[in-house]
């Protein structure tokens, strides 16, 4: 599996980039894996602001949904368009197409706290 060095990562498995003040965020490919084939993504929380932690959506497997968590506290901005159609762009690319959301980050300094890829990897073995 790969971690790419660019990103940070939470233990709930999710993966941000920031450019900027803005982040982009998904879920890891470990949790893809573990998920199964990702059959829908469901973010209702587009324009809100939510602290670190909080639940911004859903992703639907065959078999289980699994709640999907803010990395950082900020402003939901957007939900990739393109997952509606074609979901499964999570499974296939989750660092690239597969992305989830974009978010107006509150204090990018946060993202620093979160592990980088060599302690996501220590964390999922």
């Amino acid at each position: 599996m790969s971690y790419p060095s660019n990103l940070r990562y939470t233990k709930e498995h999710e993966w941000i980039s920031l450019d900027g003040n803005v982040a982009t965020i998904g879920i890891t490919e470990y949790a893809q894996r573990e998920l199964g084939d990702i059959v829908f993504v469901e973010v209702d929380t587009i324009g809100k602001n939510l602290e670190a932690g909080a639940v911004f959506g859903t992703v639907e497997a065959v078999k289980t949904v699994s709640d999907l968590f803010l990395p950082v506290s900020g402003t939901i901005n957007e939900l990739n368009a393109t997952l509606s159609g074609a979901p499964e762009l999570v499974n296939s690319d989750p660092y690239g197409e597969g992305w989830m959301i974009k978010m107006t980050v509150n204090n990018p300094a946060d993202v620093e706290a979160l592990l980088d890829a060599a302690g996501y990897e220590a964390l999922v073995g």
